[in-house]
């Protein structure tokens, strides 16, 4: 109704100025405003400053081993309070945990972490990683790693926010024996929502095309990583490489990983020219955004690292957080749909 009186009085409004001897033009319709579509996750990385591959307990940068369920609740609440100021949009985060985080004592205080992500309603992404001893690609005991996943699962199993991401760059395993250890996933916890299961690509997660056409997974997730220091191609090559990467499965591809350096005063909003971190940030971030693509940086929040997109200050009951790069998160958001 409100449409017809605005035009109507268009309308009126040319007939006194102009005379009405001749028909009217017709007053063209309002502009559509472009529609933003948001995807399913759109998250960050929380990392040990000492990189996740660990042999004990991985412990994300502002978490102490000491550290009791009270006071990991207190100091991740401060934590996410800071990402959902610095990054709005964002809604999700990714975890790192491995077998002995979750069989030993530190899962006590560590639970506190998802349970405070999904307090701040952000979906979490728990992730397995291997040990540093070995570091070949390969998961480090078999038995000890199904039971971290059947704690896990148990806990967590029923909570619609949580997704499980089986192994993290499973490089030292070829297709047959990568889709064998999915399938023993997936037949040892049936009960558990397969549109929440993450299985990550062939290498270095580089490559969703293998997982994706497997009939077997055909309702799970699929998680792929690419980074800028892999390679140097300009932004138009970045963003066909994507492409081939995840070919025809956008609509199940969660992007894990991806990033490039934020604290070295890189400006992404600007002429890309030819710098390969800028060329790489806006290709990606234009396909994320083109294709709806789940996406989650690495790392949000890492101590030292200087891909980090926030950087920490403070400690305990004084944890703040801040963008290292403001054009940095300008891009990351875009490719978020904002």
């Amino acid at each position: 109704m409100r449409s017809k009186i605005t035009y109507f009085l268009a309308f009126a409004a040319i007939c006194f100025v102009y005379g009405c001897s001749k028909s009217p033009q017709p007053v063209p319709d309002p502009p559509v405003p472009e529609q933003q579509n948001h995807p399913l996750i759109a998250g960050i990385n929380w990392a040990d400053a000492r990189d996740n591959f660990i042999d004990g307990w991985v412990i994300p940068s502002g978490l102490e081993a000491g550290d009791s369920y009270a006071t990991v609740a207190q100091k991740s609440a401060l934590i996410y309070d800071g990402v959902i100021s610095a990054l709005p949009g964002v809604n999700a985060v990714r975890l790192p945990v491995n077998p002995q985080s979750v069989t030993e004592r530190w899962w006590d205080a560590y639970q506190a972490a998802i349970d405070q992500a999904l307090a701040k309603k952000l979906k979490v992404i728990i992730c397995c990683w291997e040990g540093v001893k070995a570091k070949d690609g390969m998961i480090d005991n078999m038995d000890a790693f199904w039971q971290m996943w059947t704690v896990i699962v148990n806990k967590y199993g029923q909570q619609s926010d949580v997704y499980f991401e089986v192994i993290n760059e499973p490089y030292g395993y070829n297709i047959n024996q990568l889709t064998t250890i999915y399938e023993q996933f997936l037949s040892k916890f049936p009960n558990l929502t397969r549109n929440r299961i993450m299985l990550s690509g062939t290498g270095y997660s580089e490559d969703v095309n293998g997982i994706g056409a497997d009939s077997r997974f055909k309702d799970c997730l699929l998680a792929l990583h690419n980074y800028a220091f892999w390679n140097t191609r300009t932004q138009s090559d970045w963003e066909n490489n994507w492409r081939f990467r995840f070919g025809a499965y956008s609509s199940r591809t969660i992007v894990t990983e991806f990033g490039a350096g934020m604290t070295t005063g890189k400006n992404y909003t600007g002429t890309v020219g030819n710098d390969n971190e800028t060329a790489y940030i806006v290709g990606s971030t234009n396909v994320f955004r083109a294709n709806n693509l789940s996406n989650v940086y690495w790392p949000g929040i890492r101590d030292g690292d200087s891909y980090s997109l926030l950087i920490k200050s403070g400690s305990n009951s004084d944890i703040k957080l801040a963008a290292s790069n403001a054009s940095g998160v300008i891009r990351i958001r875009y490719g978020w749909g904002y």
